[in-house]
């Protein structure tokens, strides 16, 4: 049970390494959602037919393309405001001393008797803790960047648009599985409690270079609006890894579990997914759907408890666990189809735009959280050089966690883009100070609009 302690630093301190999930939007995008806005290059990444939207016909040049990134980090927690008195208390549960409960006993079955009444009572409490904590002892961190120049557009004379993006994104999940606990009794003199209890860490990495088209596919009148069509190929190279460590494994570090987890025993796979897009937008609004991974691509995933040694406690531990149906042997992933729409109304001049995107259906991430966005917010871009432009958001994840956000943006010279974001919900740290569930930053640097 030492391990526990071990646990619980291991939990938090995986916020150090990790990066952005999949179904996590990238840049101005956490603040403006899914709607496309012509202003912000992020945006040009959700709907396949915004791409069209984003070089202006007006302009000579017929090129739009990223400088540095977006580069994007972002942490996310269970509500595990009281973790580490409940690990010190399991901790003072299991280095009680138990002879201490033999006082008074007649005689040496009577002292038996009350130690391993003794025992077992401290094992239902560790139980009981653990059972209580299970669910919410988690820290899911993250961090992405655009490949340097992503993404490029290139509209062509014909009022085509080709695209090419391509991005690195990757998550660790640090969770602890609550197990039975057990009481181990030898003699007065050795008495211990046990427990499969275990620290499970995923992650993944995902290498996605897109291919896009979008044009315009029908426009009945001047006055009345066009519509934009578009399609994307995204191939994605996703790396998935796992990772058990029992907590009363004293062979295995976390540490080192984790680390090997996301590198040497990871396994990659390559896929294909096929997004479709379309937008109808007129002078002072549009609307638009996306349909994406309509082919559901599917990736390789990392098996557990294979070829356990009767000394390897972590992977006999594992075996149980996929025994008893709380853990897949391999557990591959399945890029799901989702369906967003989205909208936006205008000012005249294009500067004030007030938006919203809301996904129709739940999908899963690669290491198992559902997400479902609904997003809505308000932005304002100027013409001038000198004045920033502003946007703010609020967005819920309708889906998993539940968890919503606050978010606001500014643009500074029409190129440099900070994003940030906190969630609504919050947990009482060490020090007994309240702080958000989950926090995420973005920093890009991209061309003029």
């Amino acid at each position: 049970m030492k391990k526990t302690l071990i646990f619980t630093t291991s939990l938090l301190s995986s916020a150090v390494m990790a990066a952005m999930p999949v179904y996590q939007p990238i840049g101005s995008s956490f603040t403006l959602g899914s709607s496309v806005n012509q202003r912000a290059l992020a945006t040009a990444s959700a709907n396949p037919a915004a791409p069209f939207l984003m070089v202006n016909e007006q302009d000579d040049d017929n090129f739009r393309f990223g400088i540095i990134g977006p580069i994007g980090i972002g942490v996310e927690m269970g509500d595990i405001s009281d973790l580490g008195d409940r690990v010190e208390e399991i901790e003072d549960i299991v280095d009680i001393n138990y002879l201490n409960a033999i006082s008074g006993a007649t005689s040496q079955s009577d002292a038996i008797a009350k130690a391993k009444t003794a025992a077992n009572n401290a094992a239902s409490k560790v139980d009981a803790i653990l059972d209580d904590i299970a669910e919410d002892a988690y820290v899911k961190t993250s961090i992405s960047t655009q490949v340097p120049f992503m993404p490029i557009i290139y509209k062509t004379k014909d009022n085509g648009a080709f695209m090419l993006d391509a991005s690195v994104s990757a998550v660790v999940r640090g969770s602890l599985i609550s197990g039975d606990v057990t009481t181990d009794f030898t003699d007065l003199t050795d008495i211990q409690v046990t427990t499969n209890s275990s620290f499970y860490a995923q992650t993944a990495v995902d290498l996605n270079v897109g291919f896009g088209y979008s044009r315009e596919v029908w426009k009945p009148a001047e006055d009345l609006g066009r519509l934009i069509g578009g399609v994307k190929a995204n191939v994605h190279q996703i790396s998935l890894g796992r990772a058990l460590v029992a907590l009363d494994d004293d062979n295995v570090e976390v540490e080192d579990a984790l680390s090997d987890a996301a590198s040497d025993d990871s396994v990659s796979s390559t896929g294909v997914g096929l997004d479709l897009g379309a937008i109808w937008v007129a002078d002072n609004y549009h609307v638009g759907i996306t349909l994406a991974n309509i082919n559901e691509p599917e990736f390789d995933g990392v098996a557990l408890g294979q070829n356990c040694a009767s000394s390897d406690r972590s992977c006999n531990v594992a075996n149980g666990f996929i025994t008893s149906g709380e853990l897949e042997q391999k557990s591959a992933y399945t890029m799901e189809m989702q369906t967003t729409i989205e909208a936006s109304v205008t000012s005249k001049n294009k500067s004030w735009t007030l938006a919203g995107s809301y996904d129709a259906n739940s999908v899963k991430d690669p290491v198992g959280d559902e997400y479902q966005w609904g997003a809505v917010s308000v932005s304002y871009y100027g013409d001038s050089h000198f004045l920033p432009g502003l946007r703010a958001g609020y967005r819920q994840n309708m889906a998993g966690t539940e968890l919503s956000y606050v978010s606001a943006g500014l643009t500074l010279l029409k190129r440099l883009n900070l994003d940030v974001a906190v969630a609504t919900e919050t947990v009482t740290d060490e020090d007994g100070d309240e702080v958000p569930r989950s926090a995420y930053i973005s920093l890009g640097y991209g061309t003029a609009f």
